[in-house]
């Protein structure tokens, strides 16, 4: 469900995240049931396709739990897609909510939805699941296009998918990814010219370099439908991924979202494809437990 958030935000989020990876304290802060960097908040991304260790199912839910996360977002490519049922098992197993699975439109398929896209659609039917589905377009999708060309055959794609979403009971939510879809002025758009105003935001750190400047503006604009927020460290040269703390932008990023009274999930990120996705996402749990006591 789309949250509407209040400014009681700002009072409730003050809670760190605290101790190691295995155990959450407080240091001493003000303990409460939704502080916006708690751990209980946080959820896994970009962990399936970029993991050195190439974890089984299994192996992948017992990581998530002993880092302390609750919640996980599904990102995967077409050879994990068929051990899809024993994800949600080993999940649900670790105490580990599936709260999100990914569809990229790839704008080369004769169908909006290719083969794998559909078959996960099936899964999220037959399985009975309850989540959201983060989606984004391959450029490819729009082009040769003008802009008023492209927010309409969006808007045309949108519809259809937010309907296809509804029948297995998922929410969609529509994700930055770069390009002219990735623009959340873009998508704010598309909302509106939908009509659908359940369908919500995920908003990317690692996708936003060239937003920096603007990010306080588009916070307030994206506020209404912001469901997650996927955190980076952020430097105007970059690279791209970065650890968390290790920027110049991302703790002044971070204080803007808790001075909003943002209260939808932060994501930690793996997204280095040479590297065990532990280590890395452990890295950005310490990095987001420095910049929160700073705060």
């Amino acid at each position: 469900m789309i949250q509407r958030y209040s400014f009681l935000g700002i009072f409730l989020a003050f809670t760190i995240i605290g101790g190691s990876c295995q155990q959450d304290h407080t240091n001493g802060a003000l303990e409460t049931e939704h502080s916006l960097y708690q751990k209980d908040n946080l959820i896994a991304w970009c962990v399936v396709p970029f993991d050195k260790e190439k974890r089984s199912p299994e192996a992948r839910a017992k990581m998530l739990a002993t880092l302390g996360f609750t919640k996980f977002a599904y990102d995967w490519r077409d050879e994990h897609l068929p051990n899809f049922p024993q994800e949600v098992e080993a999940l649900r197993a670790n105490k580990v909510q599936l709260e999100a699975v990914w569809w990229w439109i790839d704008g080369q398929s004769d169908s909006l939805l290719n083969e794998k896209n559909q078959q996960l659609l099936h899964y999220l039917d037959s399985l009975k699941l309850d989540c959201d589905i983060w989606m984004s377009f391959d450029d490819r999708f729009f082009q040769d296009l003008s802009d008023s060309a492209k927010l309409i055959k969006a808007v045309t794609a949108i519809t259809t998918l937010h309907q296809k979403a509804s029948s297995v009971n998922a929410r969609l939510q529509l994700y930055n990814h770069g390009e002219w879809f990735g623009d959340p002025r873009n998508q704010l758009a598309i909302i509106e010219q939908t009509g659908l105003h359940d369908i919500g935001l995920v908003y990317n750190f690692h996708h936003a370099h060239q937003q920096l400047e603007d990010f306080p503006e588009l916070l307030q604009a994206m506020l209404p439908y912001l469901n997650t927020v996927n955190i980076n460290g952020m430097k105007p040269e970059g690279p791209k991924i970065l650890t968390v703390g290790q920027g110049s932008h991302e703790k002044e990023m971070l204080r803007h979202l808790l001075e909003s009274g943002y209260q939808g999930n932060i994501g930690i990120i793996g997204h280095i494809e040479n590297e065990d996705v532990e280590l890395v996402l452990a890295r950005n749990l310490q990095g987001l437990k420095k910049i929160a006591g700073e705060l």
